[in-house]
């Protein structure tokens, strides 16, 4: 009857620990993971989902990354820089509303996700410039 109760507890306490670490990834910091996404995501006024795409590659390009994947269906861009270093940067468009159209970056320094808004702001900066000088020069 030890035998059992021993292994029971055992279990117990190895299904309690899953619990606890599905928990914790479930729950990791949702205020900061606001504030990662908010540094990560812009919204611009066109509703010209491959426009924007072609603008976002086009930026990417000028700002020396090498575009690796990029599908117009889905909206997405998957591109790396090599200076001495390996960044890479997927950037999504995806439809907000009728009248924009939302973009979310999201990079990589080797394998850790960048967390520095200069980055993304940077990025976000150039990417205005392109959409804006795109805009006039199709009126």
């Amino acid at each position: 009857m030890k035998k059992y109760s021993l292994i029971f507890l055992v279990l117990l306490t190895m299904l309690g620990g899953c619990n606890t670490a599905q928990k914790n990834i479930l729950d990791s910091g949702g205020e900061s993971q606001l504030k990662k996404r908010a540094m990560q995501t812009r919204y611009f006024d066109t509703d010209d989902k491959k426009q924007t795409l072609q603008t976002v590659i086009a930026t990417l390009q000028d700002l020396g990354f090498v575009v690796d994947k990029a599908s117009f269906e889905l909206g997405s861009v998957s591109a790396t820089k090599l200076n001495g270093y390996r960044v890479r940067m997927t950037v999504v468009t995806r439809p907000r509303g009728t009248e924009q159209t939302t973009v979310r970056a999201s990079a990589t320094y080797n394998i850790e996700p960048i967390e520095d808004p200069v980055i993304y702001q940077q990025f976000f900066d150039a990417l205005s410039k392109s959409m804006f000088l795109a805009a006039h020069m199709e009126e």
